[in-house]
């Protein structure tokens, strides 16, 4: 049998709860209304700043031997103990899932990518980080927006399927 005190208690505690949620959801709202977004906002092209072109050209042969390849991401989820890797496991197209990680957590969070399409080098020999192989590169847009870093992961048509090879 319950005491009558027991739901007093459990409605205290639900009360307390429901507040702490939401003080952290206007919080959340005022942060996200803080945070520019360049992709909603018009860009203002005074304020970019790109990489100069390579002025060392690459012949055809070169360029041919990389292999870029759209591939779907599977999963994505931060590496542990890194405060900027994520791991993807993409779908390349061949069969086998394709472990790649990328620097890029401060620009977004893991559980936004999964279901998108994405360009990657999938020739590239496997690189060790964090104690995992990554076995690519995903492709990137890097620039520099009013004196701060700027990056949008290449993203493409969700109708392109995985494995279709970038000439």
């Amino acid at each position: 049998m319950k005491t009558l005190d027991a739901n007093k208690k459990k409605n205290v505690q639900n009360e307390t709860l429901d507040g702490a949620l939401e003080q952290a959801g206007a919080v959340l709202a005022q942060q996200l209304k803080e945070m520019p977004l360049i992709s909603q906002t018009p860009i203002d092209l005074s304020k970019v700043k790109i990489e100069p072109l390579f002025e060392d050209m690459v012949d055809f042969d070169t360029f041919s031997k990389s292999d870029f390849r759209v591939v779907k991401v599977k999963d994505c989820a931060a590496v542990p103990k890194s405060k900027k890797l994520l791991q993807f496991t993409l779908d390349d197209g061949s069969g086998q899932d394709r472990i790649i990680l990328s620097g890029i957590h401060e620009y977004y969070e893991p559980e936004e990518l999964i279901g998108k399409t994405c360009v990657a080098i999938v020739n590239l020999p496997p690189r060790k980080m964090m104690g995992i192989d990554s076995c690519g590169m995903l492709i990137s847009a890097v620039y520099e927006y009013d004196g701060r870093e700027g990056l949008n992961l290449l993203m493409v048509d969700d109708r392109i399927p995985a494995g279709a090879k970038l000439y």
